[in-house]
Formats: C-alpha cells, sequence, structure tokens
C-alpha cells in the first residue's frame, strides 16, 4: 500500500491501527525531531491510533561507552512529549529498561536472522560509521532485532519511519513473518508484519549546514529559550549572494532556514523567500528568529509548567511502564507456548 493509501486509511479507520515510536534519551529534543516525527505523532494520537511511545534507555549505550546524564535526559524527554502535544491518556510512554519482557524476546527474535543479514543492513552500517566507539558492540550490531522487538511487543501494526529507517523495518517484518512460518503452526498469525508509513517532512538542515543532530551540536532546541534561538540562528551558516531565494540544491544553507521559516509560518517557503527578496542573510535569520520563537513559545510554556511538576512526569512514565508491562508479559507468555516453552 502506498503511503497516500495507508495514511487515507488511517483516517478512515484510525482504531484499525496500532504505532509504536520513540527516541533515544541522548539530549533535548529539536526542531528536526518536531517537524519529522513529533508533530506527525500527536496528529496520529489525535486520529484515535492507538500510541505506544518508546523512551529507548538501553539503546543509547548502541554507539557509547556509558549513558550520561541518563535520568535527566530520559525527564526531559517526555517533557518534550507532553509540550508537544503528546497526551497519556491516549499514548502510552514507557522505557525500556522498565519493561523486562520486552527485552526477553531479543533472544528469540535473534534466532530467526543470520549475521549476514544483520552485517548487510545499510542502517547498521551508517550509524557503526558514525559511532563513537572505538569498537562495534553486539548491542549496536543487533539494533534492527532489538527494535523489532519493541515493535513486535506490543504488536504495533504500523511504524512513522524515515526512508533511511526503512531496513530496520524490514528486519522486524522478516522476525514477524519467520516467527509466525515457524511457530504458529498452521494457525492465526502471532504477530502482525507492520508497515512503514513513510514521513513527508523534508528533513532540516542544522545551524551549520549539515544534518540536524543533538550529537553535532547544531540544532534548536525545544525548549531553547528565545535568547538562546536568536544566538544559534544568529550563527547559521548563509552564503555569499545577498538576495534570499529558495534553491535547496544549489543553495542548501539559505534553503534550509527558509524551509524553518516556511514550516513554522505554515506557507510555502519560494513565497518566505520572495518577501525576504534583498534582504540579505540578516532579515533572513531575523525572520527565521521571529518565526521559530512565535512557533515554540506556547509549547515552551506547557514545557515550563510541566517542569515545575516532576512528580507528575514520573506518574507519566510509571503508569506507562505498568501498561507496556502488562502487554509485554502476555505476549512473552504467548512467545513461550507457541515454542512449547511454556512450564
Amino acid at each position: 500500500m502506498s503511503t497516500a493509501a495507508l495514511d487515507a486509511d488511517v483516517c478512515r479507520a484510525p482504531g484499525d491501527y496500532r504505532v509504536l515510536t520513540g527516541d533515544r534519551p541522548t539530549g533535548p529534543l529539536h526542531l528536526g525531531h518536531y517537524f519529522g516525527t513529533l508533530h506527525n505523532r500527536v496528529r496520529l494520537q489525535n486520529l484515535g491510533v492507538e500510541m505506544f511511545v518508546l523512551v529507548a534507555d538501553y539503546q543509547v549505550l548502541t554507539d557509547r561507552d556509558v549513558a550520561d546524564r541518563l535520568g535527566d535526559h530520559v525527564e526531559g524527554l517526555v517533557l518534550d512529549y507532553l509540550a508537544a502535544g503528546i497526551d497519556p491518556e491516549h499514548a502510552t510512554v514507557f522505557t525500556h529498561s522498565a519493561v523486562p519482557a520486552l527485552n526477553q524476546l531479543l533472544l528469540p527474535f535473534l534466532s530467526l536472522v543470520t549475521v549476514a543479514e544483520l552485517g548487510r543492513n545499510p542502517t547498521v552500517k551508517d550509524e557503526i560509521a558514525h559511532s563513537r566507539q572505538s569498537a562495534v558492540s553486539g548491542l549496536m550490531f543487533t539494533y534492527p532485532v532489538h527494535q523489532a522487538a519493541d515493535i513486535l511487543f506490543c504488536k504495533a501494526n504500523l511504524v512513522p519511519v524515515g526512508k533511511d529507517q526503512l531496513p530496520h523495518l524490514e528486519v522486524t517484518r522478516t522476525v514477524a513473518r519467520r516467527f509466525n512460518d515457524r511457530y504458529a503452526h498452521g494457525g492465526p498469525e502471532i504477530f502482525p508484519q507492520p508497515q512503514a508509513l513513510l514521513s513527508a517532512a523534508p528533513q532540516l538542515l542544522g545551524t551549520d549546514g549539515g544534518k540536524m543532530s543533538k550529537s553535532r551540536g547544531n540544532s534548536i532546541a525545544l525548549g531553547a529559550t528565545e535568547d538562546e534561538t536568536a544566538q544559534l540562528i544568529k550563527r547559521a551558516k548563509t552564503d555569499a549572494e545577498r538576495h534570499i531565494g529558495y534553491d535547496p540544491e544549489n543553495r542548501p544553507e539559505v534553503s534550509g532556514l527558509v524551509l524553518l521559516a516556511a514550516l513554522c509560518q505554515d506557507r510555502d517557503p519560494r513565497l518566505v523567500a520572495e518577501d525576504i527578496g534583498a534582504g540579505g542573510a540578516a532579515a533572513l535569520k531575523k525572520v527565521v528568529t521571529e518565526s521559530v520563537n512565535e512557533y515554540l513559545r506556547p509549547m515552551r510554556a506547557r514545557r515550563a509548567a510541566y517542569a515545575k511538576d516532576r512528580a507528575y512526569v514520573r506518574e507519566v512514565l510509571r503508569a506507562g511502564n505498568e501498561r507496556a508491562n502488562a502487554i509485554a508479559d502476555a505476549t512473552l507468555r504467548e512467545v513461550r507456548e507457541a515454542m512449547g516453552a511454556a512450564y
């Protein structure tokens, strides 16, 4: 099914779908996360799709030796979710480390894929190339199978992804298919083969002209202050041409800033560029700064309010972990029974 047809079906029958999505708590979420995934998660949630949002704390260790300030980053991630509009009444927010049965699924799932298949995964190759570790850990190598456990423990049948994540999702589909073939014994399928809902959001560039990333220090955090935002945009890379246009192929840095303003204004980036015209980089950065701060102002106010009630943030996780555990326990029992290991 095409992305357009799948999205139309989700809008028609949201109750037929269960989504698993999430992030690693390695630092504050930024505008790239928001326009790339968060905005769509909130949209799906509000349509009535059942939503599971994973705080992937174990997966922090895929490309680093230690998980620095993990507790702070977990709480910060939940604050970003709440500020963006994730509603704990309609979405289950939970952490890897609090759901033991989810992680136990990794063992039988690993038996369903070969070392060669994992080695050919292009996304794993890219993540290894950008890893902070001097050697590749087993967790990094088996990352796609861990993601399969994340998705299949709750039997999610829809996963919003970018194109770079499609190889990971194909591993999940392979695991589901092979488990069903091996253990369903001709009966109903135990696991669905989840579909990919491809994001239509364009990739936002960071202030240095590269991909916006927490680890590269070129992002604008959702929780940044207005002054911090202004300083980050002031340092953003542009080019020597004074007239502002929207030409992503030939003028990527300028076009990235134009696109950011356009997303915040909900306008065509070409129209935004036309308005700035011969104003040059200074006028462009002024428009971007005002647009971003105006767009994020209510979100930042919500985040500040939630940050004053850390007990509520912890309760969101406690309740989410409790529900995720109940579902994971039931799935693991079903897996053990199918494998003849229920004793």
